[in-house]
């Protein structure tokens, strides 16, 4: 029975046995103790823990028990009104509440491994085991019983008070003080199965299914004069009834009763054990812990890692925000030497066996994902990934389509541009090693069709049976190259070189939307119009010389005796051969202002619903369906805007016929015939070029894909993937279509759009980034589409191109975030107090910092420089032998 006078004594008493005594050199052996126990069983993680706080309630003459607070990663209260709940913030713990809590938990009942299956068994367990080793008298059974079985009033939105019955129950109460009559089980007030409320409740959206319930059970009673503690672990978890706020199977019970006058030291030491509960540590020690002092060295380890905040200081009131990142429960056993060393050995091989596998380990790895890589793109996620790359790509084809007629006098245009984007895509999508790589033209292999072109011209060569050698060769040597192993050298590539070449391809995307949009060419301004002389603006249709021949030919089916030309459109003006006379003949409406409008509309529409999903407004639900359309609604958008306004805005054009964009030419390129017999073999030295340029391209694409920080989990396929890109090389290059290779940008806002994250994240707790939904359905419906866009075009000529090119600034810039190159350029205009708190900046010098990335930035104005020139060909090259 003296076992309680040390549960609540004075701080400094309960000191010594903690294990920070220990010198600082050696393990604890709190620590020590802990590796052992958590080292013994790591067959399946810990269910997550839902921990309810309830407190006792004298409420005229009634006992019951009411909800406080609540965990399940951070803590939420109700507030003193009672009529919710707070925000979830984390859990301030006084250091002497903790001390208390060990000693309570030293001088306690501990119940391990308790077979329960209602709380009115667990209950008489409990009670016994007190009476049996001599902590509470046994005339106190039936009373400690009593208030233990008393029903639980939860905290729910719908009855912010009690009920008129619940009211009416004291009316015969007793006034002064609360009787304990020996009472019946017949008296258990609270309900064996989960009521409708708890059933419906929606918080369980908020808890992961497997979690289990921790109660915490705190009260103030007057036949008490010491305090009550018990710590029970069930053996099995167990429903009991309405005891939580939602049905979620009790594992532990903590239930501390004690007499009058403690009511804030009790509560304190309620809180310290809930949080402790829900800590990833010590919730991994309470299911393993062998015995009671198992549980105290959890404690002191816990306490080990306590950082306390000088009172006086801060204001204990502020309720902390909830982290954006959260330390895991790694880290912390990696502390207690209780992560094996091969731990990063592991890591090493597998990275090891990324790089090693060669073709044929390629192929072994895909095959068992191939079906998964398609029903796991049936998700809502993938239709809005679906439609933010298809115009994506059929904005990319069409660019670079017309350069490319432009640059080889339409012996590829437009529609060769749209059939191989098609068939190379959907080749890729369904056989290639990582389907999440979108395949397109670049601009190196622009400039190589125009330099080739060009010679072709000026020594009488054949351009399409020669281009044809070219990509055969570049088809064997890249076959060549999967044979030997050689994307082996991946691995050689630093940091420096990914962000180097994802930066500048960024970059090339921004400038080239900015580029289109500038192009006044297009969206004419009128800088000589003056509204205050529209007055003498005028535009006259004059008749012509009826003597002239082309007055009589035109005119020749029209009667024109009655016409009144002054009456004439602009149109029929020029029907009837009329000329058009005036200063104002010329004018177009002003389209710049109402291009940029869609441009920066388009653009900052995308930005703003992206991030829609951090908003406050709406279900969680709601705000990450909206936030995965953000780029299809605001295209459709400003599609409708531009509808509604009515002006000639530039459209997007899609072909409409399927044939080649130049006459003389049909859909098989012959390889004989054209050209002397020696330049089949000549041709070699410039499909070398090529093998390079596609293999520096493609690999280094499929790097930045690949990056561990995207977590990707059904592996890579460089061999896969370079095979064929080669195999295509030769089919496009037979059909005289353009040849294609992974486009960096695409590809990232191929994954961004498939992100996943976590659904029941706890409240206060940033949804966790789960990974890519990797997949082969998107891709393939991506280039499918890009096919039947010829069909589409009566849909697609409703457009407007600078829609589309906010489409391409926002996957340029969107593509920036997450680079450490970026970040550290920002951190030039920020002065030291202001900086982010990046890891690198702890450990590097700043000036150190700002030199690297200078370097980084010579290098990329040196490959801007370089792209800008007929070289750009070989910047791939010069990407990667850069440091």
């Amino acid at each position: 029975m003296n076992a309680y006078k040390h549960c609540l004594q004075p701080l400094h008493t309960v000191l010594t046995p903690v294990s920070c005594l220990v010198p600082h050199s050696a393990v604890s052996p709190a620590a020590e103790r802990l590796r052992h126990i958590l080292g013994e069983d790591d067959s399946a993680p810990t269910p997550t823990i839902f921990t309810e706080m309830d407190t006792l309630q004298h409420e005229g003459g009634e006992l019951e028990w009411k909800e406080s607070a609540r965990w399940v990663k951070f803590e939420e209260k109700v507030e003193e009104g009672g009529e919710r709940w707070s925000k979830p913030h984390v859990s301030t713990l006084t250091l002497h509440s903790l001390f208390e809590l060990r000693t309570c938990l030293q001088t306690g009942s501990i119940l391990l491994d308790l077979e329960g299956y209602s709380l009115p068994q667990i209950v008489d367990e409990i009670v016994e085991r007190q009476i049996a080793d001599g902590l509470v008298s046994p005339d106190l059974r039936e009373k400690i019983s009593f208030v233990l079985l008393r029903k639980h009033r939860h905290q729910t939105k719908k009855p912010m008070h009690r009920s008129l019955a619940d009211i009416g129950k004291s009316s015969n109460a007793a006034t002064s003080k609360c009787t304990y009559h020996a009472q019946s089980r017949s008296m258990n007030d609270i309900s064996d199965t989960p009521s409708t409320d708890q059933l419906k409740n929606k918080f369980m959206k908020k808890i992961p299914r497997d979690a289990e319930a921790s109660n915490v059970l705190i009260g103030e009673v007057d036949f008490l004069d010491k305090p009550f503690v018990s710590f029970v672990r069930l053996a099995q978890a167990t429903t009991l009834g309405g005891l939580t706020e939602v049905p979620v199977p009790t594992r532990f019970l903590f239930i501390l009763l004690g007499p009058h006058g403690k009511s804030k030291s009790y509560n304190e030491i309620g809180r310290a054990i809930a949080t402790l509960m829900v800590d990833d540590l010590f919730s991994d020690v309470a299911y393993k812990a062998r015995d009671r002092d198992d549980l105290i060295a959890g404690v002191d380890e816990f306490l080990d890692e306590v950082i306390v905040l000088p009172p006086g200081e801060w204001d204990p009131k502020i309720r902390i925000e909830p982290p954006k990142k959260v330390p895991s429960s790694v880290l912390n056993l990696n502390e207690l030497g209780q992560m094996n060393g091969s731990a990063g050995g592991a890591a090493g091989g597998e990275d090891e066996a990324l790089f090693a596998g060669g073709l044929w380990l390629d192929f072994k790895r895909k095959i068992p994902w191939y079906c998964s890589d398609i029903y796991d793109g049936f998700h809502i996620q993938s239709i809005s990934a679906v439609l933010f790359i298809y115009l994506g790509c059929i904005t990319n084809a069409i660019t670079f389509g017309g350069l490319l007629g432009d640059a080889t006098d339409n012996y590829q245009g437009v529609m060769e541009s749209f059939l191989g984007t098609a068939l190379a895509g959907t080749v890729f999508c369904l056989f290639g090693g990582q389907p999440l790589i979108i395949l397109s033209s670049t601009g190196p292999i622009l400039i190589f069709e125009k330099l080739l072109y060009e010679f072709s011209k000026s020594n009488s060569i054949d351009y399409m049976e020669l281009r044809l050698w070219i990509g055969l060769h570049s088809g064997l040597q890249c076959l060549l190259l999967v044979l030997s192993d050689a994307s082996y050298i991946i691995k050689y590539m630093t940091r420096f070189t990914e962000e180097g070449f994802s930066s500048l391809i960024s970059f090339i995307f921004i400038s080239d939307a900015i580029k289109k949009m500038v192009a006044f060419k297009y969206y004419p301004i009128n800088r000589g119009f003056k509204p205050d002389y529209v007055t003498a603006y005028k535009c006259e249709c004059l008749a012509p010389d009826q003597g002239e021949s082309t007055f009589r030919e035109k005119t020749k089916y029209f009667n024109l005796t009655d016409l009144d030309w002054s009456q004439l459109s602009k149109k029929e003006c020029a029907k009837y051969a009329g000329t058009l006379v005036g200063n104002s003949c010329k004018y177009v409406p002003d389209l710049a202002l109402m291009s940029f409008i869609l441009f920066f509309g388009t653009y900052s529409m995308t930005v703003s619903l992206k991030k829609f999903k951090f908003s406050r407004y709406f279900p969680t639900k709601m705000r990450k369906l909206i936030s995965d359309f953000a780029i299809f609604m605001s295209i459709m958008s400003f599609v409708g805007l531009d509808m509604l306004i009515g002006l000639d805005t530039p459209k997007l054009i899609v072909p409409t016929e399927f044939k080649p964009t130049r006459p003389d030419r049909g859909w098989l390129v012959m390889p004989f015939g054209k050209n002397p017999w020696w330049w089949y073999l000549a041709s070699a030295v410039p499909a070398l070029l090529v093998t390079i340029l596609i293999f520096m391209d493609q690999q280094i694409s499929a790097v930045i894909v690949n990056r561990k920080e995207n977590k990707l989990k059904k592996g890579c396929g460089y061999h896969l993937d370079l095979f064929w890109v080669g195999v295509l090389m030769a089919a496009c290059s037979f059909l005289g279509l353009p040849w294609y290779v992974a486009a960096t940008v695409i590809s990232i806002a191929h994954i961004d759009s498939l992100k996943m994250e976590s659904e029941s994240s706890a409240p206060g707790e940033q949804p966790q980034f789960l990974g890519v939904r990797e997949q082969r359905l998107t891709g393939i419906l991506v280039f499918v589409m890009t096919g039947l866009s010829i069909f589409l075009a009566p849909v697609l000529q409703y457009i407007p191109m600078p829609v589309l090119y906010g489409v391409f600034l926002y996957m340029g810039v969107a593509s920036l975030s997450g680079i450490q190159f970026w970040e550290r350029i920002k951190l030039y205009l920020m002065p030291a107090k202001h900086q982010p708190d990046f890891s690198f900046l702890r450990h590097v010098p700043l000036r150190r910092v700002h030199l690297f990335t200078l370097v980084q930035i010579i290098c990329l104005a040196v490959l801007w420089i370089l792209k800008s020139t007929f070289l750009a060909i070989v910047f791939p090259v010069m990407v990667s032998v850069l440091p």
